[in-house]
């Protein structure tokens, strides 16, 4: 009862739409508030007394979440941008083929439908429902430079044995992204062990923090190889210096993020992940 206490909405109703938009917690609320009390007190310099250290203490939590390493984390503004900044990273001149399942998120198979020159190939499922991961042995090859696809699929609810799609993909030459903002907070992740290159969530479903974030891990050996021709001044080295004749990206995740984030959905998502967190640790000590 005390973590049903923690959402208002459930006090009111029952509640079943979290793979839509989860409930909003009072703790969400609060950070909310102490987010708009800041703004009256500090103006502009909030974001220097105390703004830019929750973007920083948000990175640190969900890499926590994650077991993977802070600098390994980007805080972007949706799965759309996130995938943006990874499609403009990729060289297809030789390999101009990305992989997609039938049943993936139509966000997912866009990103690359748009862009000239790539091909994308769609896995059927024979059910509907599920589709087998050695499927995608078929339809992947030497022309494939990326294997997109979700963790758990958004409109059945089938967990994808991810980690056995990365080996294919790897097996082909082919990098592999993974889509699992429908799987933070419902399944355990563990980006250490999964063996796929990228990784996509956010907090507007199950992590209970709201709309307008997204987290994009990205595998440490790959994040100096990669620049993305798609970018913003919170990826740059200096970022403070204000240097608009030269570009150098920072060395860590952050070079995959775009401009200022969305501060009032910062707050709410620490607000939703201290729930997560405690939850957690509360399980691992029982």
């Amino acid at each position: 009862m005390t973590w049903r206490a923690e959402f208002p909405i459930l006090a009111r109703k029952v509640y079943l739409n979290s793979c839509s938009l989860g409930a909003l917690s009072t703790r969400a609320e609060q950070r909310i508030l102490q987010f708009h009390e800041e703004w009256h007190s500090y103006g502009a310099s909030a974001w220097y007394e105390t703004w830019l250290g929750r973007i920083d203490e948000l990175r640190g939590r969900v890499a926590g979440m994650l077991n993977a390493g802070k600098a390994e984390i980007a805080v972007t503004h949706s799965t759309s941008a996130a995938l943006t900044t990874i499609a403009s990273s990729l060289d297809y001149s030789k390999r101009n083929r990305v992989v997609v399942a039938q049943l993936d998120f139509p966000t997912v198979a866009y990103q690359w439908l748009v862009r000239p020159g790539v091909e994308v190939v769609l896995v059927p499922s024979d059910d509907n429902a599920t589709i087998d991961p050695e499927r995608f042995a078929d339809y992947i090859d030497e022309r494939t430079a990326l294997v997109a696809t979700g963790h758990v699929f958004y409109a059945t609810g089938a967990i994808q044995n991810v980690t056995r799609i990365a080996e294919i993909a790897h097996a082909a030459g082919a990098l592999c992204l993974i889509d699992g903002y429908q799987a933070l907070g419902q399944i355990p992740v563990d980006l250490s062990s999964l063996g796929v290159d990228f990784y996509v969530g956010g907090p507007l479903k199950w992590l209970l923090g709201g709309p307008g974030l997204c987290y994009l891990w990205v595998r440490p050996d790959l994040i100096r190889a990669l620049q993305p021709q798609t970018t913003g001044w919170f990826a740059h080295r200096e970022q403070f210096a204000f240097d608009t004749a030269h570009f150098e990206p920072k060395d860590d995740a952050r070079r995959f993020e775009l401009g200022t984030p969305a501060l009032h959905m910062v707050h709410s998502a620490l607000g939703g992940q201290e729930i997560i967190d405690a939850v957690k640790q509360h399980v691992g000590a029982a």
